[in-house]
């Protein structure tokens, strides 16, 4: 598995996608950079409104201030964690994805961190952080049949110790790992 994602990000990543109709969106996908890349999710409070309980990245909902999704990325995630964006380095972003039951239209920044950060979870928002090995991501990718509004749905599914990664992050990670797959990893 290469050990640095730069090497790889200008085939793997795109540029800010052009977005339908939807609550528009952004999260950060951090990276922890080293010998065996790592990815770090947040397990959401279960008294939030939206998405309360579920895994995730963090992110949320553009702010007028926001300069563009990248901006909300970053600043949702050092609300969240305490993560100051100059600690981030973006490499680019992938395909934006839907929420299918709140209406998002979330685009997901792909963030390096060259150093295991200290995160300050925000109570109110977040109550866990998870690091999950991109090499266990790959190795627990599991599809599944969902069913939505009557209808069936092929999608995937990450289980993590007690933890299981499903819906927009889920589709999230496998765009990202396709991604790598393409480039020789896994």
């Amino acid at each position: 598995m290469p050990q640095d994602l730069r090497d790889v990000a200008p085939r793997l990543l795109t540029e800010p996608p052009a977005l339908p109709d939807g609550a528009p969106a952004g999260v950060l996908v951090p990276v922890l950079e080293g010998p065996e890349p790592s990815v770090f999710f947040t397990v959401r409070a279960d008294s939030l409104r939206n998405h309360g309980g579920e895994i995730s990245f963090p992110g949320g909902r553009a702010h007028p201030e926001d300069a563009d999704l990248m901006a909300t990325a970053l600043r949702e995630t050092q609300e969240e964690l305490g993560l100051a964006p100059e600690s981030v380095e973006i490499i680019g972003c992938l395909p934006f994805v839907h929420t299918r039951v709140t209406g998002f239209v979330v685009v997901p920044y792909v963030g390096l961190l060259s150093e295991r950060p200290e995160f300050v979870p925000n109570p109110h928002e977040i109550a866990e952080v998870l690091e999950v090995p991109l090499a266990a991501l790959l190795a627990a990718e599991e599809e599944r049949e969902w069913e939505f509004d009557a209808e069936r749905y092929q999608t995937y599914q990450y289980a993590h110790g007690a933890h299981t990664v499903w819906g927009a992050t889920a589709r999230i990670v496998k765009d990202l790992l396709d991604r790598l797959r393409e480039e020789g990893w896994g």
